[in-house]
């Protein structure tokens, strides 16, 4: 009998059941393909045997180099036969195979369909079968052949992102290191100027304190003089002593007039250096840097839209940027998401849309959908201008700045003009889900920076 007769389960790996490819054997004598083996380990995280289960020591089994050979003996007599057109024999007949069982669904010949093994079976030719089959399976391969073209176009898209991720990570990179040279700039000249203060007052106080030396000096050299012509006046005899005594008792006088003083107020004043030098140095910062209470998010723009680099204004391109097409990117509408959802409390945000002929601001769901033309048609709140289509409330004049105020806990979204003030609409709903402030437009839009005298006017 040939080996193509004999059943091909003698051949077979017991992980994948197909003939063994690169078999390899264990200690206990059962033998695997060597990836199935390996893959069962890594799944496993223990090295045991799939069929007995009992351990392997061994990391690398050994090929088993005669099994490899009868495997491939085998496909290669089923190859040949196959392309030879040869008919199979049954290995329990030694007949050719001419029928097929539809009950049991294997070729059997003569004799197996009068045995009792296939009673009351139904059978049909092989000749009559193999053509459904293969249009089966060409259903089957047709389906295989989409999903591998799908799974290389996600391959590229996959190999996309990862140049996208190398291209954001540097130039993120290069922006706060940017932002931290300001920052440094800020504190070097700061540190400067406090520095030059301080030398200024140094400068100051020594100016002062050496006219005061040279005064005293002079004080001195006149107490000197004085002393020795009074010692030497002391020294004269009674005549001359009482003429010249009212003259020296004078001079005497006048040079015991007070001292010269320290001024109040030579020392350096230290606190004006030091004290709260942290916080004054941060209150002054303050006025370089501005608080943006929304912060657009890139990974959700549409691929025409152009964020600034500090993500708080936005302006629609002509040309469509290489970007992935991430499930947060909207895909059709030119939107954009606010970087942070909010899901409990107040939020104010200032829009400035005067650059824009039409434009719809506001706010929407976590979860409504960013792909194809769905986004507007539920769990949008928010406020139209131009041409621009959806739910939402339709201002007709032209602003310079929408304000959106937002209590989430209350349920209010508010639009009002920041510039004169007025009330433009309110919307009440119960939220139950984060919601995220979107942005829409023709143009450019720019989310203003935080002011401390801005309200909630809910």
């Amino acid at each position: 009998v040939k080996m193509a007769s004999q059943s091909q389960n003698d051949y077979s790996c017991p992980v994948c059941h197909e003939i063994f490819k690169d078999p390899v054997i264990l200690s206990c004598s059962h033998s695997f393909c060597k990836e199935c083996l390996q893959q069962f380990w890594r799944t496993k995280k223990t090295r045991e045997c799939p069929v007995c289960r009992r351990r392997s020591s061994n990391q690398h089994p050994p090929l088993n180099l005669a099994l490899k050979n009868l495997c491939e003996s085998l496909l290669k007599e089923i190859n040949e036969r196959r392309s030879s057109g040869s008919e199979e024999i049954c290995s329990l007949h030694s007949e050719k195979l001419k029928l097929f069982c539809l009950e049991d669904k294997q070729s059997v010949c003569f004799v197996c369909r009068d045995s009792q093994q296939h009673e009351n079976h139904k059978f049909r030719p092989i000749d009559e079968v193999v053509p459904s089959y293969k249009e089966e399976l060409s259903k089957a391969l047709k389906s295989l052949q989409e999903k591998l073209k799908h799974n290389e176009k996600l391959k590229r898209e996959f190999e996309k992102t990862v140049q996208h991720i190398k291209s954001q990570a540097e130039h993120t990179e290069h922006q706060i290191k940017l932002q931290f040279e300001k920052l440094h700039q800020f504190l070097r000249d700061e540190e400067e100027a406090t520095i030059t203060a301080l030398s200024e007052e140094e400068k100051e106080k020594k100016q002062m304190m050496k006219e005061k030396l040279e005064e005293i000096n002079r004080h001195i050299s006149a107490l000197s003089h004085t002393i020795k012509d009074t010692e030497e006046m002391m020294k004269a005899n009674g005549v001359y002593f009482l003429k010249e005594f009212p003259v020296s008792m004078e001079r005497v006088q006048i040079s015991s007039q007070p001292d010269p003083q320290t001024p109040s107020g030579a020392l350096i004043r230290v606190p004006r250096y030091l004290g709260n030098l942290p916080f004054r140095v941060w209150k002054k910062m303050q006025d370089i840097v501005q608080n943006t209470p929304v912060i657009m998010d890139p990974n959700t723009a549409n691929p025409f839209l152009v964020l600034s680099d500090d993500l708080t204004s936005v302006r629609r391109s002509e040309s469509r940027q290489p970007l992935p097409d991430n499930p947060e990117r909207f895909d059709e509408y030119c939107c954009v998401f606010g970087s942070e959802g909010f899901n409990s409390g107040k939020h104010c945000w200032d829009v400035e849309v005067k650059e824009s002929s039409d434009w719809s601001l506001g706010v929407t769901t976590a979860s409504n959908k960013r792909k194809g033309r769905e986004f507007f048609k539920a769990d949008v709140w928010c406020m139209l201008y131009g041409l621009f289509v959806g739910s939402g409330f339709r201002v007709k004049q032209k602003l310079e700045r929408v304000r959106v105020d937002l209590d989430y806990d209350r349920g209010i979204v508010l639009f009002s003009d920041p510039v004169t003030n007025r009330h433009l609409h309110t919307f009440t709903a119960t939220f139950t889900d984060t919601v995220f402030p979107f942005f829409e437009f023709s143009s450019s839009l720019k989310i203003l920076p935080f002011n401390s005298q801005y309200t909630l006017h809910l």
